[in-house]
């Protein structure tokens, strides 16, 4: 126990969280790639589960690996990281691979990965340090303001054109990032308002092209079928939300039990944008509850840590990271259920995926640093406390 106590350090709630979200995803990437071993592997689930197992391996690896540094020396490292991102992202954007009408993926040295997975974490990483270093002159619109909003606008703009849903993601969580490190608000709501105006118009633009494989056209058609589902003949999206509705009104309240789904042979992309439909039917409500609750309890934990820490700079990082990983599961799940138009966004340490899994586990990585430091001040205040107790 000791052992364990001296090798898992930290927020004990984040490790039992990724245990079992790790759990959650090797049980529902089994079952749900029925279809996929059959086209891949002649019907061998088994291959699937170790391929899986091997790359949720890495990502834990990655995840304990980054754990293991203390969280300020990640202050120069994101710095950096910010900067590579930038390129990283034009380069995707020109000579990335073509994947579902979208470059969204790069080969770099044999390795293939969203080159925003790596951007989003660089710049919430890079936004903490700058919100840590400028907490003095915070409300200033120049020596604040526009410093901390040229990151933002680089790297989502970047993203926009070929992943809208993940420059969504990211712009909303740097906007309650920097809402949390305390900028002035009014500067904030007008940014806000400026960048939608200038997006609309973006928007307008394109789709004035009459360009059916511009990637504007389809987030419009996604949308527009998504509020008018009956208007004209029946899309891939619609399929996808049939199935995926279907599924989740077969789990009900118990489920169909583990490995008996059957929208599994039906749905596009079971095991990563709509897992959670998958869930749903095998483990029916009370699962799909219990997989919402791991992440709500994730983000309470990062406030929890941001709360407890001194330095502004942990605090900032853990809440970035850990409200972007969850607003990233909220979508994910509110396509599952309807609740959303399709977008492509997989389930955070649950689909497969070897990239998303990595990236995922950095993320985990430096919010558990952050929380082991916590726990170290902790201790410190309570060996005062006991020596001033026992004078």
């Amino acid at each position: 126990m000791k052992l364990f106590n001296k090798l898992f350090q930290g927020d004990r709630v984040i490790w039992m969280i990724v245990a079992l979200l790790s759990l959650v995803s090797l049980l529902a990437v089994y079952s749900a790639t029925g279809t996929y071993a059959n086209a891949r592997f002649g019907g061998d689930n088994a291959r699937v589960l170790l391929s899986h197992a091997g790359k949720m391996f890495i990502g834990l690896g990655v995840l304990y690996f980054v754990y293991l540094f203390k969280y300020t020396y990640y202050s120069r490292i994101f710095q950096v990281a910010f900067l590579l991102s930038i390129p990283l992202l034009l380069y995707t954007l020109f000579f990335g691979v073509d994947l579902n009408q979208a470059q969204r993926v790069v080969h770099i040295m044999g390795i293939s990965f969203q080159s925003s997975d790596f951007a989003k974490i660089a710049l919430i990483g890079y936004l903490a340090r700058e919100l840590t270093l400028r907490q003095d002159e915070i409300k200033d619109f120049k020596h604040a303001f526009i410093p901390l909003m040229l990151p933002v606008l680089i790297i989502v703009g970047l993203i926009f054109p070929e992943n809208f849903s993940t420059a969504a993601i990211l712009f909303a969580a740097c906007m309650v990032l920097l809402f949390v490190g305390r900028i002035n608000m009014k500067h904030l709501m007008a940014f806000f308002g400026i960048a939608l105006v200038i997006m609309s118009f973006y928007i307008l633009i394109e789709l004035n092209d009459n360009d059916p494989d511009d990637r504007v056209n389809t987030w419009f058609n996604r949308i527009e079928r998504y509020f008018n589902p009956a208007e004209g003949e029946e899309t891939e999206d619609d399929y996808q939300m049939i199935m995926s509705k279907t599924a989740i009104a077969k789990g009900g309240i118990l489920g169909s039990a583990p490995g008996r789904s059957t929208q599994r042979n039906f749905l596009p992309h079971p095991y990563s944008d709509f897992i959670f439909a998958i869930i749903v039917e095998e483990y029916g409500l009370l699962g799909a509850a219990f997989v919402l609750m791991l992440y709500l309890i994730l983000l309470y934990r990062s406030i929890t840590i941001m709360v407890a820490i001194p330095q502004s700079f942990g605090g900032f990082l853990s809440f970035g990271l850990a409200f972007m990983l969850v607003m990233q599961a909220m979508v994910n799940m509110g396509v599952a259920v309807g609740l959303l138009p399709v977008t492509g966004q997989p389930l955070p340490f649950v689909s497969m995926g070897g990239s998303s899994l990595m990236f995922t586990g950095c993320a985990f990585g430096v919010i558990l640093s952050v929380s082991r430091e916590v726990n170290k001040i902790k201790e410190r205040k309570n060996e005062v406390e006991t020596t001033q107790d026992n004078y």
